[in-house]
């Protein structure tokens, strides 16, 4: 089974896939927001058969090993749809869960067809240990999936670190989703242990910091319970990497959610965070939801709007801030506080005239 790209491209300077052509910008957002996607998009421009000649010769040669090491590393088996985030795309994927433990919001489709459950730890040591040894070797990062590996117990975690450490000679750091029921299952000493063992990166789905849209998506959990969590987590000296959702809460909530979301991003103060824009998945309760009526989501204005307001309520001290996924209509981003007003002041400027600029059409919009 193929990994696929998820929704966080927070902790990486990395744009996502489903690029907006520079063009269809107006030049002054590009060049307003320092490290937008202007910057981003020449890091990182997707390889097509057009335009792989135009690449550097080195780029080209690297791209090339790194399709070498994901040939060889063939071995390495996966039990369904496998997600990771888009910053960890260089990173060796190894799956110690199955699905996600908590599995109920509206919105996901991901694991609707896979149960939560603890893949035998005889596995994940087959898999790393029968990686060739030179592409052990090269491994650097790890990320653990499936969508919530922080729900395994710490001696579990602290068993897969000391497998990864003793087979990967050189590696750097390994990365989980999480989620705030999990992080509070855990002390803080128990997450400092683990962030010494090198789970050194989690990312987290917010969604929302309006407690009432956390009921209505059926989240499972409380702003001031994912609030805790992460603190847990930061406390424990882990980097968070923190999403929330454009247009989950619905035309008619929908500055309210953007409100109360900046709030709560703002009291987890993460060093990422990542803004997403919903997107129907076929069989969620979200799409049924839509479809029947019950919830009318915001057109694309009244998505910029609500981006606007999150980044109006932001009050963090050091954060690279990223709206650039696929799902995006308008990538944008930077770092804060710093660019906190000029990403104001280019929202407003498409705000106020929608026409003179082409935002990402719905038909390239992507998970």
């Amino acid at each position: 089974m193929a990994v696929q790209d998820s929704g966080d491209d927070t902790a990486s300077r990395r744009s996502a896939g489903g690029h907006t052509p520079a063009r269809t910008l107006p030049r002054a957002l590009l060049l307003h927001v320092p490290g937008s996607i202007s910057a981003a998009r020449t890091r990182d421009h997707k390889c097509t058969g057009s335009n792989i000649a135009e690449l550097p010769a080195r780029r080209r040669a690297r791209g090339a090993r790194r399709r070498a090491t994901h040939a060889s590393i063939g071995s390495v088996r996966y039990h369904g749809a496998v997600i990771r985030p888009p910053s960890e795309a260089d990173s060796l994927i190894v799956q110690v869960t199955y699905g996600c433990s908590n599995n109920t919001c509206d919105f996901c489709g991901t694991y609707l067809q896979k149960p939560f459950a603890v893949r035998p730890f005889d596995e994940v040591v087959e898999d790393v240990t029968g990686l060739p040894v030179t592409v052990r070797q090269r491994v650097r990062r790890v990320f653990l999936a499936d969508g919530d590996a922080v729900a395994l117990s710490t001696r579990k975690l602290d068993q897969i670190l000391d497998l990864l450490h003793r087979a990967l000679p050189n590696l750097e750091r390994v990365s989980s989703y999480a989620n705030a029921r999990n992080l509070l299952g855990k002390t803080v000493e128990e997450l400092a242990a683990l962030r010494e063992r090198g789970l050194q990166l989690l990312y987290l789905g917010l969604e929302s910091g309006d407690d009432q849209t956390l009921a209505d998506i059926h989240k499972g959990m409380t702003v001031a319970e994912q609030i805790e969590g992460c603190r847990r987590a930061s406390d424990a000296g882990m980097q968070l990497s923190v999403t929330a959702i454009l247009g989950l809460a619905g035309r008619e909530r929908s500055l309210v959610h953007a409100a109360a979301t900046g709030d709560a991003l703002s009291a987890i103060d993460p060093e990422y965070i990542g803004l997403l824009t919903l997107m129907l998945t076929p069989g969620t309760r979200m799409e049924r939801k839509v479809a029947s009526g019950e919830v009318v989501l915001p057109d694309s204005m009244g998505m910029l709007r609500e981006l606007r307001e999150i980044v109006a309520h932001l009050d963090v001290s050091d954060c690279l801030f990223r709206c650039n996924h696929a799902s995006n209509y308008l990538p944008i981003g930077g770092r804060l506080p710093g660019d906190k007003e000029a990403i104001i002041a280019s929202l407003d400027k498409v705000l106020e005239a929608p026409a003179a600029v082409r935002l990402r059409p719905e038909s390239w919009r992507l998970l």
